[in-house]
């Protein structure tokens, strides 16, 4: 959720929903296949961006119920229901995408079946949690299946970049990474085997993609602090830093594969560094 509130139903396999109201910072998870919808809370719009853990995906494939009851006789539902064809009278003849109604009420109303709530929560409040990097250069807030254990196939993040510092170059074994510029002035840089290297500067409403095992950085080249949403194509957030890469070899290793003096390594970081400022020599 980026600005507004919103209140989502998810409907399970199993018959349980779950209605949740959600706020600037929040996440929700939608397992494929379960049934959703989302309303507009005040008075107010409501912004958020939606990620996919399938790049195919295509929002004209939706199934939406007002489209199935559209398209199906009226005897035909009138039997599945248990009530009179006259029940459909009126009834919207194709999808309705956007529905403009009365202001939905402070607290959700009881689902007609009553409350049957899933094992697993469909929310998370990411940025009211502890972010699990914080230095002078930037702020990292993370979330996976380990603590939100309904997101099985994406992993979300939240990164703030004061400006000059970087996010440094890396890479993620097992997945791809997407990444939308809420803040800010960003360039990204991405290297491939083979020698392929390129650099982009993307800014507010900028999309970027890395594919997995492509190496990158992220760097704030604007004169502001710079935010970015960044997903994930696994459930389970991996990465490998270059400096953790560096640190975790003998220096002698290092020499031998670069061709440099031992002792030029020892000024190397001992440890991942993560995010770097602009401070940093």
């Amino acid at each position: 959720m980026i600005e507004g509130r919103t209140r989502t139903t998810v409907i399970d396999p199993q018959g349980n929903a779950e209605t949740n109201d959600f706020e600037p910072g929040d996440v929700w998870y939608f397992p494929r296949g379960h049934g959703h919808q989302l309303e507009c809370l005040g008075d107010k719009p409501t912004y958020f961006i939606l990620i996919f853990d399938n790049g195919y995906f295509s929002e004209f494939g939706t199934f939406s119920i007002t489209d199935w009851i559209g398209h199906t006789p009226k005897p035909l539902l009138a039997k599945n229901f248990g009530v009179p064809e006259s029940t459909f009278d009126g009834f919207p003849e194709k999808e309705v995408y956007f529905a403009r109604g009365s202001l939905p009420p402070a607290n959700p109303a009881t689902p007609l079946q009553g409350q049957k709530l899933p094992p697993q929560t469909h929310k998370w409040r990411l940025l009211a949690q502890a972010p699990i990097v914080d230095n002078k250069g930037g702020r990292l807030w993370l979330v996976d299946s380990h603590n939100f254990p309904i997101s099985k196939t994406i992993t979300g993040a939240i990164l703030d970049l004061e400006p000059g510092a970087l996010r440094e170059l890396h890479w993620h074994p097992t997945a791809d990474e997407w990444q939308y510029i809420i803040e800010g002035k960003v360039s990204i840089t991405m290297f491939g085997s083979g020698g392929r290297y390129r650099t982009e500067t993307l800014e507010k409403g900028d999309v970027g993609y890395v594919p997995q095992g492509y190496g990158h950085s992220l760097e704030n080249v604007g004169d502001k602090p710079c935010r970015i949403l960044i997903g994930f194509n696994n459930g389970v957030y991996e990465t490998i830093d270059l400096s953790q890469w560096i640190a975790g070899n003998p220096t002698d290793v290092l020499a031998t594969n670069f061709g440099k003096p031992a002792a030029l390594f020892e000024k190397f970081p001992r440890s991942d560094v993560f995010i770097s400022s602009k401070d940093r020599p």
